[in-house]
């Protein structure tokens, strides 16, 4: 079917096809189980089975299932039901998407802050980091911190251009910070507790110019802010 469509029109079929996987777990499939087959799927869907492959390669790298070579698609984990409210899930696939993005835009914007930061571009990372985790710690919205630390540690890079790509970002990644802290403060309080100490151990790594702990710690971070909006 969209072998005669744009590339535009089947990245569209893909993200529908992504969220309505996703509503198939939702609605009552547990870690663990099998997916529906690639060829129902895309029965039930009435798209390609290229679309729907597409989706699926693109939930796997997302980490909510898995492919198992001539077993099929298995479900890792569920979204949790809150990130709803912050957006809707026909965007669940762009938005998640981004953390690849930002996997080697920010673990590398760490590396440079680490070896290129000022004394006064350190200064502003760590008030930043005293308001994140003032904020964390309190019942206040954490979001604006969050997204100011980022940005100061891209600063920290002395090259604007890496500034920019991260604005660039903007949307998806705030909706993702304030799903993450609403997600977190719905359970125990250990999930915040260890937003606070990846953070620190971001900015550690760069006040102590160790680049490549720097750039592991916030990947680190990523993969673990990815995974609490599944719990």
């Amino acid at each position: 079917m969209s072998r005669n469509l744009s590339p535009a029109t089947d990245q569209r079929l893909a993200d529908q096809a992504y969220s309505r996987i996703v509503e198939i777990i939702l609605d009552g499939l547990s870690i663990g189980d099998r997916l529906p087959s690639e060829s129902r799927l895309a029965e039930s869907f009435g798209m390609s089975r290229t679309v729907v492959r597409e989706a699926l390669v693109r939930l796997a790298a997302d980490g909510i299932t898995e492919a198992r070579r001539g077993a099929g698609s298995y479900v890792m984990r569920r979204p949790s039901l809150r990130l709803g409210a912050h957006m809707a899930f026909d965007e669940l696939s762009a938005t998640l998407g981004t953390y690849e993005v930002r996997f080697a835009l920010e673990s590398e914007a760490a590396r440079l802050a680490a070896r290129r930061r000022s004394p006064e571009q350190m200064a502003e990372i760590e008030s930043a980091m005293a308001d994140l985790r003032k904020a964390l710690l309190s019942s206040d919205p954490a979001h604006d911190e969050d997204w100011r630390l980022h940005r100061a540690i891209f600063r920290a890079t002395a090259n604007p251009a890496f500034e920019k790509a991260f604005e660039h970002l903007h949307e998806e990644t705030m909706r993702i910070m304030r799903a993450g802290v609403d997600i977190a403060r719905l359970r125990e309080a250990e999930p915040i507790a260890a937003m606070v100490r990846e953070h620190e151990t971001v900015v550690e790594a760069i006040r102590a110019q160790d680049a490549d702990g720097a750039a592991l710690a916030m990947r680190w971070h990523l993969s673990e802010g990815r995974k609490r909006l599944m719990p």
